[in-house]
């Protein structure tokens, strides 16, 4: 086993944990592993044990990671973040490849993302 899966394994024992602790589900809690500085071949082990949604606030190195991992895991379902800061000149990539965003800060933005949505792909979150 590499470290990853094992890092992941602590991770969810805790998050189990916790959730017993404080009387919910462990289902009703979710885990956003942050990929970033890692490479689509880290990111293939984390899905290999398991890990389904992975955040990004790299614009440019996430549309990579994206666009391998789809390459090299076609029909594999993964659910891609964009949680850091986002810039102007970068909401056509997270509006083509994410599915979520976090730090949308000005409206300008919104309505970038919005209006560069391609329109085969659900609404970005």
């Amino acid at each position: 086993m590499t470290i990853i899966p094992q890092q992941l394994a602590a991770v969810r024992e805790r998050l189990r944990l916790a959730c017993e602790a404080a009387g919910r589900s462990p289902d009703s809690v979710g885990l956003l592993a942050v990929s970033k500085t890692f490479g689509p071949d880290a990111v293939a082990q984390a899905m290999a044990a398991g890990q389904r949604a992975f955040g990004e606030n790299y614009v440019q190195e996430g549309v990579d990671k994206i666009l391998a991992l789809r390459a090299s895991h076609p029909g594999v379902a993964l659910e891609w973040h964009c949680i850091g800061p986002l810039q102007t000149n970068k909401t056509r990539l997270v509006a083509e490849h994410f599915d979520w965003v976090h730090t949308i800060d000005r409206l300008k933005v919104a309505q970038r993302l919005s209006d560069q949505r391609p329109a085969h792909l659900p609404p970005l979150q």
